[in-house]
């Protein structure tokens, strides 16, 4: 496994390492229910190092990026940054992933710890035939996250740059406490919140720097259990759980994102093209279990009143922290997919009473 270089400090503060995509990542510190709290009601600093960081450079960096992902990258303006799928030819989901514009003819890619190399490789492929550079820096660069309502008050004296200038799913280049980064207001947890990439090596001593800063108004170190927890509660996909090859975009409820209207062509334009044409079988949707029960990955759904096979499969869930119930993500066929409608998820040896409701189960106030 590897490590990051903030591993040093996560032993000293007793954190609970597991491994993560290939990483020996902080599961928990003094744990999940309240570092979940933390970042909802003030802040949380994640390591997320963990995470891939594709540079892709040159006159030619927002048409290969057009070809290589559903969106279309180079609509983005500078500063702005987008969520997008890497799709195979036959339109399963490789990967999704954040772009970032820099400059006119810079972006920067962000794909998950589990799929960099694969993600990599196949970014390498597609962008060769166009006058861009790939730059895999995931080994050299850091990413440290804080996330919460506080997160700016915690963030914005460090660095030079207004922060609070800086929209949701924006990014500018400033330094944080003297340390050269890329600022991101996005995040993974359903709350405002800062990503910032950094040198390898500088990410202790500003890990070190954003605690001390952050201490008197709540900050805490967190884990990923938390980070799983928050981002099922915004109802955000995790690859492995709601996201797969054999997954499309559209039943995944992830269709904004293909921007079959772009021109010339992208990899598994084609197939997406005649996915879009064909009813789906399946769709993601959010449940909140009405009995007692919590529904796990892989849990098989039912319609209420069948003992014959089943009909849909949960692909993440938990109790809510924030809310009090237990809630899941899963796949049901369309005509199960209306909000209101009743499943039954097989928990043990019984069947327990799940409604279909709107995602995200939880919204920040404003």
């Amino acid at each position: 496994m590897r490590r990051t270089s903030l591993y040093e400090a996560h032993a000293a503060a007793g954190a609970r390492l597991i491994e993560f995509g290939g990483w020996e990542m902080p599961v928990q510190y003094t744990g999940i229910l309240e570092e979940h709290r933390a970042v909802r009601q003030a802040a949380g600093l994640f390591d997320l190092s963990h995470m891939g960081e594709l540079f892709v450079e040159g006159p030619g960096a927002a048409a290969a990026l057009a070809f290589a992902l559903v969106s279309d990258p180079g609509r983005l303006a500078v500063g702005r940054a987008q969520y997008s799928l890497i799709c195979a030819p036959d339109g399963g989901l490789i990967d999704d992933l954040i772009v970032y514009r820099l400059a006119d003819e810079r972006f920067l890619v962000v794909p998950n710890a589990g799929n960099r190399e694969i993600v990599t490789e196949a970014m390498r492929e597609r962008v060769a035939g166009f006058d861009a550079r790939l730059d895999d820096a995931s080994l050299r660069t850091a990413l440290l996250a804080v996330q919460g309502p506080r997160a700016l008050g915690i963030v914005a004296p460090l660095a030079e740059a207004d922060l609070s200038a800086v929209r949701y799913y924006g990014i500018t280049q400033t330094r944080v406490a003297g340390t050269e980064a890329l600022v991101a207001r996005t995040g993974y947890t359903g709350e405002d919140g800062f990503e910032l990439f950094v040198p390898w090596d500088a990410a202790p001593a500003l890990w070190d720097t954003l605690m001390a800063a952050g201490r008197a108004a709540g900050l805490v170190p967190v884990g990923l259990g938390a980070r799983d927890t928050l981002r099922l509660e915004a109802g955000m996909p995790l690859y492995g759980n709601e996201l797969d090859r054999t997954v499309n975009p559209f039943e995944a409820g992830l269709g904004r994102v293909v921007r079959l209207d772009k021109p010339g062509d992208f990899v598994g334009r084609a197939a997406l093209e005649a996915i879009l044409a064909r009813p789906l079988s399946r769709t993601l949707v959010g449940l909140v279990l009405r009995e007692r029960g919590v529904a796990r990955h892989g849990y098989p759904l039912f319609a209420p009143a069948a003992v014959a096979a089943p009909t849909g499969v949960v692909t993440s869930g938990s109790v809510s922290p924030t809310l009090g119930v237990s809630i899941a993500m899963a796949y049901v066929p369309p005509d199960a997919s209306a909000v209101g409608t009743m499943e039954a998820v097989a928990i043990r040896d019984g069947r327990v009473a799940a409604e279909v409701v709107a995602l995200p189960f939880y919204v920040r106030p404003r």
